[in-house]
């Protein structure tokens, strides 16, 4: 009869499980695997081999076919070696019958015999705890990431003889520690920032209301500065949104056994080289890119115009749904994307077009082709579109320190707290109002409304710059702590909408 082991693979973030079944047969010795294996996976016969060997066990001088179940879901990584060598084990008679039954395997074998860390681990944790599973066999390393998933017994050892040892009842793991869930810590504070008071306020009304933002501004302007303090006027992540962004960094192979937990909320900043599957996700098996890593912090563009113009034309999906759907000819595999999109960009190539002391180099000619690199669309999809001077030697100079992120980040957290109250659902904020949403809650006085119109008229607006105005002026009323949208919540939302506003030439 041949022996059941179960294990579980990956797909995007989901984890499914696998069973695996050994069979030896008299025949030519060898070991055959079927069931749409990967190379990696192919490869593991002589890891197992080898540490079989190694661990004082004898590998079956027969024929081998192990058949990993289902054989339509392709199988990949290193974490097969576990249940494949335990499967071994017990179709040679090392296990005692029925040992495995209820137990869920993960993990890669060394050629020692060592149990080495895998990617993933949280993901099926997640689900061997959703079917019933007994326990869930890890490696060492992984333990504290497969605690983190409460009401399931987490078996973590570091070699393949000491998981013999705990099914002959000779040996008990160690319960794997918790990581601690501690408040994360920020190098940078928005009390550096010299001067730049209403960049400081557009990055409040953002963090406020989930609202992605566009920094304009020349070289040397502290665009930068402003956007790597962004994370330090966020709330701070729940279990659920720590669960969720780990569970993401997992399947990527970014965690480590010092870091099992993200506690903080991401800050990524790729490079304006990078490709569009490296920023939407994806490859032959998808992996998740930069916005997925990005989910529940931030996602940093420098140099927005530098990028290439299909991946920026990309973010527009995943900016309206937080979510992004890869397709491939195996299947469509969905990464959750809900992030805060910041960018920074000069307002022309040389970067001094509107500077009173540098002069601009530019043409109208090069102005114009700057910023047309930037579509419509995507800027529509910018709530905020804030100039960002430089700042004079007066500024530069004084001792006078800013308001620190901790003050701004209580008026953010009571703000976001009136949202939710309003929406009736965690994490609902105004940023994210569909548009018979935005009728309903975003209503403004009769004075907010002649003002609007005059706006749309002057300007020209598309309806999605409408719905943002209106969702900004929201969130700048919630940070006052009003019900009504006025006149003067609509006019200083109407301001960081810059690029809506003709300038000569353009």
């Amino acid at each position: 009869m041949p022996q059941r082991v179960f294990t579980a693979t990956v797909v995007g973030i989901e984890a499914f499980p696998v069973e695996v079944e050994v069979d030896l047969a008299f025949g030519l010795p060898g070991t055959t695997i079927v069931g749409l294996p990967d190379s990696a996976v192919k490869e593991s016969r002589e890891r197992i081999r080898a540490a079989l060997r190694n661990s004082g066990y004898d590998y079956p001088d027969r024929k081998v076919t192990i058949n990993l179940a289902p054989a339509d879901i392709r199988k990949e990584g290193a974490g097969f070696d576990l249940p494949m060598a335990v499967g071994l084990l017990a179709a040679i008679g090392v296990l005692p019958e029925g040992a495995p039954s209820g137990h869920l395997f993960l993990g890669e074998l060394a050629l020692d015999g060592r149990l080495k860390a895998t990617r993933g681990v949280l993901p099926v944790a997640l689900m061997a705890r959703e079917r019933g599973f007994d326990a869930l066999v890890v490696p060492q390393e992984n333990g504290s990431e497969a605690a983190l998933v409460p009401e399931l017994r987490v078996l973590a050892f570091e070699h393949l003889s000491q998981v013999v040892e705990y099914f002959h009842g000779r040996f008990e793991p160690e319960a794997p520690a918790l990581p601690p869930r501690s408040a994360p810590a920020y190098h940078e504070d928005l009390a550096d920032i010299v001067g730049q008071e209403q960049a400081r306020r557009a990055l409040e009304v953002a963090a406020a209301g989930g609202h992605n933002l566009l920094l304009i501004g020349p070289p040397g302007a502290g665009k930068t500065m402003l956007a790597r303090r962004l994370p330090t006027i966020l709330p701070e992540m729940s279990f659920e949104e720590a669960l969720e962004t780990t569970r993401i960094y997992s399947v990527a192979g970014l965690l480590s056994p010092e870091r099992p937990l993200v506690t903080s909320r991401p800050f990524r900043s790729p490079h304006h080289t990078i490709s569009d599957v490296g920023l939407i996700g994806g490859g032959t098996q998808p992996r998740p890119g930069e916005i997925s890593l990005a989910h529940n912090g931030v996602l940093f563009l420098d140099e927005l115009p530098e990028f290439n113009r299909r991946v920026l034309e990309a973010l527009r999906e995943p900016l309206e749904e937080g979510r992004v759907t890869i397709t491939r000819a195996t299947g469509s595999v969905t990464f959750p994307a809900r992030f805060m999109l910041i960018c920074a960009m000069n307002p022309c190539r040389c970067g001094y077009y509107g500077d009173p002391r540098r002069a601009c180099q530019c043409s109208l000619q090069e102005i114009r082709r700057y910023r047309s690199r930037l579509s419509g669309p995507l800027l529509d999809r910018l709530d905020i579109h804030l100039e960002v001077p430089a700042v004079d030697y007066r500024e530069l100079s004084s001792d006078r320190r800013g308001e620190p992120s901790e003050s701004v980040r209580e008026r953010v957290i009571l703000a976001r707290r009136v949202q939710e109250k309003r929406y009736g659902r965690p994490g609902k904020l105004n940023a994210h109002l569909t548009a018979r949403e935005v009728k309903e809650w975003c209503v403004p006085d009769e004075a907010g409304r002649r003002l609007l119109e005059a706006a749309c008229e002057r300007l020209g607006l598309s309806a999605r710059a409408y719905h943002r105005i209106l969702k900004l002026a929201r969130t700048i009323a919630d940070i006052e702590g009003s019900e009504n949208i006025s006149a003067a919540h609509l006019s200083e939302a109407i301001q960081y909408r810059s690029l809506d506003r003709p300038f000569y030439g353009y």
